[in-house]
């Protein structure tokens, strides 16, 4: 057996287990509230205990998506990581199977179709972690104001 089997079941294990951690270091920083408070429109009349911060309520603006998790720094910093590692190692195991498919079979245009599916999802992959809207779109509320 090969080593390279390695890379195709650390490629879920590691992006899995670094979402998990970027939700649970923004919990932690309060940037959302925890995933059991489902009363988002109701628990602003009610004290929640695991929030201490200045915002002792949690609106629509606080469900923890992925994506909302990883907008606000630190967490954002370790979602960036984990996406551009999750990227690198989508587009690899790409060109491996490509070169495997070649090397077993003759090219074919099924064969280039799936490289090129992805390495764009590898590289929609790295917009979406360095680039959060979260972040722009507190910016852009900022500039309308002054």
């Amino acid at each position: 057996m090969s080593p390279w089997i390695i890379l195709p079941i650390s490629l879920p294990v590691i992006t899995i287990t670094g979402m998990w951690v970027v939700y649970a270091m923004a919990l932690y920083n309060q940037h959302v509230c925890p995933v059991d408070n489902w009363v988002y429109n109701e628990s602003c009349a009610v004290t929640l205990a695991q929030q201490s911060g200045p915002e002792l309520c949690c609106d629509l603006d606080d469900i923890p998506l992925i994506s909302k998790c990883g907008a606000l720094p630190p967490e954002s910093c370790f979602f960036s990581l984990i996406c551009s590692t999750g990227a690198f190692m989508v587009m690899l195991i790409g060109l491996l199977r490509y070169a495997h498919v070649i090397d077993r079979h003759q090219d074919c245009v099924l064969n280039s179709a799936g490289l090129s599916l992805g390495w764009m999802c590898a590289g929609g992959l790295i917009m979406v972690g360095n680039f959060q809207v979260g972040r722009f779109a507190k910016l852009e509320n900022v500039m309308s104001i002054t």
